[in-house]
């Protein structure tokens, strides 16, 4: 048992902890949580013995062995299995000792540790090291390349397999999660839950934590707080505890009527699929949780998109690839406002090669990529944080892509991702990966698009930032199209799944559980997932005029529904204007003068308007239901 007491830490002039305590029970598996600079890592690095409290104690540290994923590679020229394998120092030392023995011809010495080897089971070592990169995604061939051949985000992964490899009785791992595709969070999930020893991780994955973690240890105001569960317990928790306490979030209330909102848009539909009715019930749930994010520093929406073509964007018999290399052949993929789109996927499927070519950064090899006449798209992949200009400032940023912007109102806008004050006009150099990857996302939101194409946007974003986003793509009225390994965001962001597997793009027929059950069940990812359009030993050219006999039917369809597609739509920015003028005469009634005996009619007028505007709201809802279904009904 691990007793934090009483700690204190103050960090320059920064006070990080002040009376914390928490205990950590044998086996337990914990996420450590907290807004970014209240002190997480500093925790990481006490418990490692790095830092000293200034003042209280942590016992039962005494003889434990700690396993510690460090954030930095070294450029190694060690190969990866021998750099994992090293992870067991013990192990690795004695693997050493023997080769400099035999070398030496000393065979006595090398029996001797021969023997140890054996007892230790350090002959099996490169065997579960290499268990360990290939479950993380590394390839056969990876095995024997030295580390300093591999990029940034492969090094975290080397890292992470180093500490897996470490035996430990404690293990801290800091965003194992970071640069990992879903396929292989999947397979690390599996691995930690059969974990013995004590976990502790740093995460701002909600659907990670809630799979692994049984507490949720969260820094609150220099505290340490004990939550029962994994994230949603923990969120559902804080949320009834701040209700308790009465607290009046203006914020909240807006979030809450947002969701109300969009679940009553998304109710008929909901009755369809399997993916709308697991969305509605995520959504429906944001409801009740809404208030443990009420204080949260970060609140922005996407614009309106102004004028767009439909479709948005297509192409068509598309092969892609790099060189010689064909990664994907026949895709056939077209995007109309509203289009809302997840791709699964392990890692090197070709997912971000899609993307490349939807945004046209990578050309065609063949087929066709046609544009809408007023196609808009807003791209963010990792590769922007690589191209900001590290010496100016989030203002300056926004500025030169919009010069005739008032600076009040960017200023505005950049308060909503939390660059408040002096933090909106200071050089980006010294900011964090996670603030950069907010300013990044806000330089994307800032263009007003009417397409978005997001490769991992969750990357470095904290939980906060994850709550926003997420809120703000529901509200998103243009197309998205999503890789992302956040199956939070996934759920509450996209309509339809599409599976980029073996060369090929099509559209997966059932929800994410499905998937990921799939993904934890198949063996080596040998087993293709079941499509509705996959036929075992159909030709290519088979598939080719299959391909372009459905394209050709869909855009009839398309041409027959475009009626009621804009009668549906027509609709819903009538209902929008009307939740628009509720919430604002909502807010007005708020007002507690208005109660005051001088403003009786004022507030009979307000009254009047608030049960106009619910009647309209009434039955502007009813019309959307029946032309949802009609919509349906016709195969929309």
């Amino acid at each position: 048992m691990i007793i934090l007491e009483d700690i204190a830490l103050r960090r320059g002039p920064n006070l990080l902890f002040e009376g914390a305590s928490a205990t950590l029970q044998p086996g337990q598996k914990l996420a450590l949580i907290g807004a970014n600079g209240t002190g997480k890592s500093s925790l990481f690095a006490l418990l490692c013995g790095e830092l000293v409290a200034d003042r209280g104690q942590i016992r039962g540290m005494s003889g434990l062995r700690i396993a510690h994923m460090a954030q930095e590679v070294v450029a190694s020229n060690d190969s990866t299995r021998d750099f994992v394998v090293a992870g067991d120092m013990p192990v690795a030392t004695l693997l050493r000792d023997v080769a400099a023995a035999e070398r030496a011809a000393d065979f006595e010495r090398a029996a001797q540790l021969h023997q140890e080897l054996e007892i230790t089971d350090g002959y099996g070592a490169p065997r579960r090291a290499e268990q360990l990169l290939l479950g993380l995604g590394f390839a056969q061939a990876d095995l024997e390349k030295p580390v300093v051949d591999f990029s940034g985000g492969w090094r975290v992964r080397l890292n992470l397999a180093r500490a897996l490899m470490t035996p430990s009785d404690l293990l801290l791992l800091d965003e194992p999660t970071n640069h990992l595709d879903l396929d292989t969070m999947l397979w690390l999930q599996g691995w930690l839950l059969r974990y013995p020893g004590t976990l502790m991780m740093i995460s701002h994955d909600r659907d990670f934590i809630d799979a692994v973690c049984e507490r949720t240890l969260s820094i609150e105001q220099n505290q340490l707080v004990t939550y029962r569960g994994g994230y949603s317990a923990f969120e559902q928790q804080r949320a009834e505890r701040m209700a308790q306490q009465k607290a009046q979030f203006a914020r909240q209330a807006r979030e809450i009527a947002s969701i109300e909102a969009f679940v009553r848009r998304f109710r008929a539909k909901a009755t369809k699929a399997r993916q709308a009715q697991s969305r509605l019930k995520a959504l429906e749930r944001m409801e009740t949780v809404a208030p443990a994010h009420a204080d949260s520093p970060f609140s922005f929406q996407f614009p309106e998109p102004g004028k767009s073509s439909d479709p948005l964007l297509s192409i068509d018999n598309a092969a892609l690839g790099y060189g010689e290399r064909r990664v994907l052949r026949n895709v056939a993929l077209t995007l109309h406002p509203g289009d809302r789109i997840g791709l699964l996927g392990k890692n090197g499927a070709g997912k971000s090669t899609l993307l490349k070519g939807l945004i046209g950064a990578l050309p065609l090899a063949a087929g066709e990529r046609i544009t809408g006449a007023h196609l808009r798209i807003g791209y963010f992949d990792q590769q922007q944080l690589e191209v900001l200009d590290l010496g100016a400032s989030p203002l300056l940023h926004l500025q030169r892509l919009t010069p005739s912007a008032r600076e009040q109102d960017i200023l505005d806008f950049l308060g909503g991702f939390n660059f408040r004050g002096d933090r909106a006009r200071e050089e980006i150099a010294p900011f964090s990966g996670g603030e950069k990857a907010r300013l990044a996302l806000a330089m994307v939101v800032w263009q007003d698009p009417n397409v978005l194409i997001l490769d991992e946007p969750t990357n470095h974003l904290d939980l906060d930032m994850r709550h926003a986003l997420a809120m703000a793509l529901q509200g998103y009225t243009g197309a998205i199209v999503l890789v992302s390994h956040d199956r939070h965001l996934i759920r509450h962001a996209v309509e339809s799944l599409w599976l980029v597997d073996k060369a090929t793009v099509t559209e997966y027929p059932d929800d994410l559980a499905a998937y990921e059950q799939w993904v934890l069940t198949s063996e080596n990812n040998a087993s293709r997932p079941p499509s509705e359009d996959h036929v075992p030993g159909e030709s290519t050219v088979n598939k080719s005029i299959k391909g372009r006999q459905l394209r050709q039917g869909a855009a009839e369809q398309r041409a027959r529904l475009r009626p009621l597609r804009n009668a549906l739509q027509k609709t819903e920015r009538s209902l929008e204007k009307q939740l628009g003028i509720l919430e604002e005469l909502q807010g007005q009634l708020a007002d507690p003068t208005l109660y005051e005996a001088p403003n009786q009619s004022r507030l009979a007028e307000l009254v009047r308007a608030e049960g106009t505007a619910k009647t309209e709201i009434s039955a502007l809802e009813e019309i959307w239901i029946e032309q949802q279904e009609a919509l349906e009904s016709a195969g929309g």
